[in-house]
Order: C-alpha cells, then sequence, then structure tokens
C-alpha cells in the first residue's frame, strides 16, 4: 500500500487570500518533481454542494466530470495538475453530515451514540484517505475553506488534528497568511495579524509547518525572522507569496523560494528531478504577448456599479487566456453587462461591440438580461464579429435566429416563456413529467456525456487540429465522424420539433449526440460567418494552461485574424 503525505492548507487573517491558487501551484511543483498528485476542496457550508448557490455570493459552480457541482477551486485543481476529478475530491459540511446520518440511519455504526466528534471528523478523515487511494496519490492535497478563528471549519481542523496524532510524520499543515501593508512611516509588512492567527490555529490543537506570507511585495529578511521567532518555525518555512500579474507566475515563484524542496524535506523524502520548464514556458508567454486581444464577455453576474465580480465566469476567463497565451496574444476582457442592450438606447450601446475582437455569451439562467444578450448575438452574426456561445449562450443563439432568420415571430425558450408559439428550446418530455410534479431534483444534465462531430465543420476541424477526439467503441460512428466526452449544467434543450427548420435557414447542427436526440453544437459554414459557434456543453471546464480547449482556440484564431 502506498504511504501517502498529506497536506493541509488553511487560511489566516482573512478570507480570498490565495488559498485555492496555493494549493494548486504546490500541486504542479510536486507534480513537476514526479509524484502523483490528488487534491480535495472542503467547503464548511451546510449546502451539500454548490449547485444552489448564486454565483454573485459564490463565484462559479464548476462542474466535474461526474456531474458533480463543486467550488471554482476545482477548476484551478484540474488546471494546474492537468487530471480529472470527482465527487470524492469535494466535500461540504453538508455533505459529511448527510454522509454519517445516513449510515446512522442503515445501522452502520451497530446502534452505538453517534457524535459531532469523534464520528464527523473521521469521516472526514476517511474521505481524505480514499481519494488518496482511488487516485493512487503520492501527495494528497486538501484545502480547508474560511479563515482561522471561526466556528465554521472547526471540525476540519479537529480531522487534520486526529490524523496527523496517528500519523505525525505524514501530516504536514500550511497557513496562507495575509500581511497588510502600513503606509505610512516609511512603509512596513506587518505581521502581527499572522502572529494571531497562528493563536488561533493552536486553540485547535495545530501548528503550522510553513507560513506561505501573502502581501503586496516580497518579504524581507526582517519579516521572515520575526514570524519565525514568534510563530516557532523555521525562518526556511517562511515563504514569500507577493502579488503577481497572472496566477501562472505563482508556481514558479514558489519554486524560486524553494518551497517544494522543503517540503520534501520535511517529509524525509527524495527531492526528485525538476522538470518545470513546460510550465515556466508557458507562464513566460502572459509576459512576452504584446498585442492585445479585446474579447467581449457578455454577462448578468456582475455586482452594482463598475465592479465586476469576474469569479461568476473565471473558468471562461481561465480558457481565454489558454488559448490567447498559444497564440501570443494578451487578452483583454471587455465586460458587458446583458442589460445594456435593451430598451430604447440599446443600438448606441450595441456600438461597442465594434471594439471587441470577438464575443462569448457564457452560461446562466433565468431571464433577466436574456433580450440584450439575443440583440448582441444578432449584431455579432450580422456584422460578423467572432461569437462563441456557451450552454445558454447556445440555446439564446437558437432564438435569435429563429426569430430573425427563420421568420418565427417570438420564439423562445420556454425557460422563459412557457406560452411562446415556437419553442425553440424546450425541456424533454421526460424532464418535463418530473417538474410537472414540482421536483427539479435530477433535472439537470449534469458532467461529461458524449457528442458526434460532423466531418468538415468548425467544431470538427477545431477538435482535430488539437487531436481532442475520444476513442470508444462504445459507439457505431458513421463515415469519418468522431467522438468527444464535454461536461454539461442545463435543463433545456434544442426542441427537435425544429431542427430540420434551423437546417433549412443554414444552422448546421456539427455536434450532436450518439442517438441523434440532443443537439450539441450549433454553427454557421465558414464562408457565411468567420466564427459563429455555440455549444450546448461547457468548454471552458476542460481546457488547462498547456492544453487550451479546442473551440477556445479556433475561436481565438478568428478573433486574432479579425
Amino acid at each position: 500500500m502506498k504511504d501517502t503525505k498529506y497536506i493541509f492548507v488553511v487560511g489566516g487573517v482573512m478570507s480570498g487570500v490565495g488559498k485555492g491558487i496555493a494549493s494548486s501551484s504546490i500541486g504542479r511543483l510536486l507534480k513537476s518533481r514526479g509524484f502523483s498528485v490528488s487534491a480535495i476542496k472542503v467547503d464548511p457550508y451546510v449546502n451539500v454542494d454548490a449547485g444552489t448557490m448564486n454565483p454573485t455570493e459564490h463565484g462559479e459552480v464548476f462542474v466535474l466530470d461526474d456531474g458533480t457541482e463543486c467550488d471554482m477551486d476545482m477548476g484551478n485543481y484540474e488546471r494546474f495538475l492537468e487530471r480529472d476529478f470527482d465527487e470524492g475530491n469535494y466535500m461540504t459540511t453538508g455533505s459529511v453530515y448527510l454522509s454519517v446520518i445516513n449510515k446512522e440511519r442503515n445501522l452502520e455504526y451497530g446502534g452505538k451514540c453517534v457524535g459531532v466528534v469523534p464520528d464527523i471528523p473521521k469521516a472526514i478523515i476517511s474521505k481524505i484517505k480514499k481519494a488518496g487511494e482511488k487516485d493512487d496519490a503520492d501527495f494528497v492535497i486538501t484545502e480547508i475553506g474560511g479563515t482561522l478563528g471561526e466556528y465554521q471549519n472547526v471540525l476540519f481542523l479537529e480531522a487534520i488534528r486526529m490524523l496527523k496524532l496517528d500519523n505525525p510524520d505524514d501530516v504536514i499543515t500550511m497557513m496562507v497568511s495575509f500581511l497588510p501593508f502600513q503606509t505610512k512611516g516609511g512603509g512596513e509588512l506587518k505581521t502581527k495579524p499572522t502572529q494571531h492567527a497562528v493563536r488561533d490555529m493552536n486553540y485547535t490543537g495545530l501548528h503550522p509547518d510553513f507560513i506561505i506570507a501573502r502581501a503586496s511585495t516580497e518579504i524581507d529578511e526582517k519579516r521572515k525572522e520575526k514570524i519565525s521567532f514568534h510563530c516557532n518555525i523555521e525562518k526556511e518555512h517562511v515563504i514569500s507569496a507577493p502579488d503577481v500579474e497572472s496566477i501562472y507566475d505563482i508556481p514558479v515563484n514558489f519554486e524560486k523560494y524553494g518551497l517544494t524542496d522543503q517540503i520534501l524535506k520535511k517529509f524525509g523524502m527524495d527531492s526528485g528531478s525538476k522538470d518545470l520548464e513546460d510550465w515556466k514556458e508557458f507562464a513566460k508567454k502572459y509576459h512576452e504577448a504584446e498585442e492585445e486581444l479585446v474579447i467581449g464577455i457578455v454577462g448578468k453576474y456582475f455586482a452594482s456599479g463598475d465592479f465586476v465580480l469576474s469569479d461568476s465566469y473565471v473558468s471562461v476567463i481561465e480558457a481565454i487566456k489558454h488559448a490567447a497565451y498559444q497564440e501570443n496574444k494578451r487578452p483583454v476582457i471587455e465586460w458587458l453587462h446583458s442589460e445594456d442592450f435593451e430598451g430604447e438606447g440599446k443600438d448606441k450601446e450595441l456600438k461597442k461591440i465594434n471594439k471587441c475582437d470577438g464575443v462569448i455569451v457564457p452560461g446562466g439562467f433565468g431571464s433577466r438580461g436574456i433580450e440584450g444578450k439575443i440583440n448582441v448575438i444578432e449584431y455579432a452574426r450580422e456584422n460578423d464579429v467572432p461569437f462563441l456561445g456557451l450552454c445558454y449562450g447556445m440555446q439564446l443563439m437558437l432564438v435569435e435566429y429563429a426569430r430573425n432568420v427563420c421568420g418565427f415571430e417570438g420564439a423562445h425558450t420556454t425557460e422563459i416563456n412557457l406560452d411562446t408559439d415556437y419553442p425553440v428550446v424546450d425541456l424533454m418530455p421526460e424532464q418535463s413529467e418530473v417538474m410537472k410534479e414540482g421536483k427539479y431534483g435530477a433535472t439537470m444534465r449534469l458532467g461529461a456525456y458524449p457528442a458526434v462531430l460532423r466531418p468538415g465543420t468548425i467544431a470538427y476541424k477545431a477538435y482535430k487540429e488539437v487531436d481532442w477526439f475520444i476513442e470508444d467503441k462504445e459507439y457505431d460512428l458513421d463515415g469519418d465522424h468522431e467522438l468527444i466526452f464535454e461536461r454539461h449544467r442545463h435543463r433545456y434543450e434544442v426542441n427537435p420539433k425544429y431542427i430540420d427548420d434551423f437546417e433549412e435557414k443554414g444552422l448546421i447542427f456539427s455536434g450532436v449526440s450518439p442517438d441523434r436526440k440532443l443537439m450539441e453544437v450549433a454553427e454557421l459554414a465558414e464562408d457565411e460567418h468567420p466564427f459563429f459557434v455555440a455549444s450546448q456543453f461547457h468548454p471552458e471546464f476542460k481546457s488547462h494552461p498547456l492544453n487550451p480547449h479546442p473551440l477556445f482556440l479556433k475561436f481565438i484564431k478568428s478573433a486574432v485574424v479579425e
């Protein structure tokens, strides 16, 4: 049995300090030394998963291959580690309690009294160990959400204490802590909040083995010595983590500061051979790219005023970066609020699209801002602006096409208008029956599903160029058709009743489910438009820094040509 090592990452002083990126970066560094790495995200809320949470409150809901709806940090883990995870790599307070309660109801505790302690921490430890076994991991990195000193994460900290008590040589803890910069009096990074955060950690029976010092600037030797002395850790275990232009610089910085060597030394392990060159090359492209590429994202999950909650679209943003950097372009995101393109002033606002090299309408739900998105799609189609629609973006692309090309006045999705004469996007019959009973669970298509691509189409060429086709003998494909697997998160589908109408008017369904019942990719031919493509799935969930998603890459290339 593999001697798995466990690294726990906790946060001090304040939230949003960068625990997820720190965890991802540590994982990348250990992978670069030849180790197998698994990662787990712990969210200390009572929700069983992230699926019901509003993106403006919690950020993007990331979806795994098995359909697990989870925190966006899982996306960072997959992107940095270039591997897929499943429900075994994600847990919440709610999911842990639910598993313990279900176990108790099934008499699996043999009639014993079930306590919050030790049974909840034991369930947490069990899941962490199972993830390591499942992923055949040398290291399991577990990020504990929240901040030290809160009640919400105390049971997860207790699980660390219990695991470390039984396996003292196999567990280390890292605290990512914020150092504020005092501007008056000559300017100084203040270590006192970090000292207090360590005390909060000590109250739980734990002590950090490493402190990752987040600050606006690199910390000096004096501050390292101060943290080392007051927090009782080795000076070499105080790792500077200054602000950077790109998150992809962070593994490079950690390596420069010797973090990987110190982790392996702490575990008494051989340092392995370093192989971070491909990552360094990618990270360097951000700094070398001079030509800007303006990409408009049309959304509604924005906060008030000029503030944009970009976490609502983090996977889309990163997928744009992956593709743009590969083309040696610096992407500039133009945030386009969908509601600005509605009403009397819409024509003036639509001219903003002209300064974009390409436009994306990402996923979403609900009616707010929907007509604005449809107006943007129409403008992009009529003015040859490269357009990529994602999930809801594809559904609205079909609504726009039905209204303005097919002549179906008032065409809509039944998610918004149940009484439309032309329900071009609708629930499938089996979903309708369930929802008539007021049951919304199990009505979404979640996770990875197969799709068949038609030869000669833009989508087919995009996947073929980067060899993203999947070999699967389960499906009997016609001719040169090829198979892909992509992740979904939606309820509504293209209404089969209107497929012939769309195709007669020039729209191509270049990707369909193997049984031909569900439309997965829609596009206009290359001689009709430079790039007018939309997918029912979420390609952004599968894009990696060193392996950009084919549809984003093709989209960016078309934007460059423009």
